[in-house]
């Protein structure tokens, strides 16, 4: 049974207002610099390797043309924008409802808003200047600053994400998790816990800040360089009160690679007691047809309109979380 006041929003109107202004803003600040809006499919034949990520099943009964009964809710549209790339579309943005299973908490939901743009011709350093623009305009807030991953590591975390031997990074873990779960989080799992539990709360204290050159395994979609003698990826993301905002990559353009990377993540999953998702090879041949040299960046809408309102709660700014929907 519903409970009395159970069929209510948990935003308040005022919130909702300010979400629609936040779209009139989005749609202004691309139609002026001629990026065009599209739509892709939120049901789709495909989910993601990520290990992080898992995509929320549907089953479906066969159709004509498609026998396939199981789909995938879209993690985000990713996929789907860059196929639109490949196929000549230029700049492009979307606003999009993404679904991620599993993802439920302060500033989580399992469906939510998310904004993602693609910009041909443009790095990822490029791609940040414009990223400050969006950001800052709405926000009204300060440029960012910069920071490397290695550099933010170092200091707020005292260790060195490069040099540090796994088994110092799993004690230095197990403040948290405790010494068994330390042991079995890997090298990966062990700096995005440091991130989230001393990198971001230390940010919230600092100016807007772009984090950049992640370690190469955490970005299976960016380009990748070789920095002080380790591999680095193309990839950033933008903190604002300690609230990972927006991640970002200098786009990876090379099929062959990235069908190897999702093969890397498939055996990350298996490995992780986590069913392998099929490939989608519909991405995997619009990379090899020639997708062209492109930045592209996802952005959270609810926590960007969190920021504006001054709130901590994803639930004071959406009007149905999953337990009301």
């Amino acid at each position: 049974m519903v409970e009395a006041t159970n069929w209510l929003p948990t935003a308040p109107m005022q919130a909702l207002r300010q979400r629609a202004c936040q779209l009139t803003y989005l749609r202004s600040f691309f139609a002026e610099r001629d990026v065009l809006e599209v739509e892709t499919p939120v049901l789709a034949r495909h989910g993601v390797t990520d290990l992080h990520l898992d995509s929320v099943a549907v089953e479906m009964s066969p159709v004509p043309g498609c026998r396939q009964t199981r789909g995938w809710l879209q993690t985000s549209p990713e996929f789907h924008m860059k196929r639109l790339l490949a196929a000549g579309s230029g700049a492009i943005y979307q606003v999009f409802r993404a679904f991620r299973d599993g993802e439920r908490g302060g500033r989580h939901n399992p469906e939510f808003s998310l904004l993602e743009w693609y910009r041909p011709g443009l790095s990822d350093v490029d791609l940040m200047a414009e990223v400050a623009d969006l950001v800052c305009g709405w926000l009204g807030c300060e440029r960012p600053q910069t920071l490397r991953y290695r550099d933010a590591m170092q200091l707020y975390a005292g260790v060195d994400p490069f040099t540090v031997k796994d088994d110092a990074l799993a004690t230095r873990c197990e403040p948290w998790v405790g010494r068994s779960v330390a042991a079995e989080l890997g090298r990966d799992g062990c700096l995005e816990l440091l991130m989230s539990h001393v990198v971001e709360p230390a940010l919230r204290a600092q100016p807007p800040t772009f984090i950049v050159e992640y370690p190469a395994s955490q970005a299976a979609l960016a380009r990748v360089s070789s920095k002080d003698g380790h591999q680095v990826a193309h990839r950033f993301e933008l903190y604002v009160a300690g609230i990972e905002l927006c991640n970002g990559y200098w786009e990876l353009t090379d099929a062959s690679e990235q069908r190897r990377r999702f093969e890397v993540d498939n055996a990350a999953r298996a490995a992780a007691g986590k069913a392998p998702m099929p490939v989608d090879e519909a991405l995997l041949a619009a990379l090899a047809a020639g997708m062209p040299e492109c930045a592209g960046v996802a952005l959270g809408l609810d926590r960007l309109l969190m920021l504006k309102l001054g709130v901590e709660r994803i639930d004071e700014v959406v009007s149905f979380p999953l337990e009301r929907a």
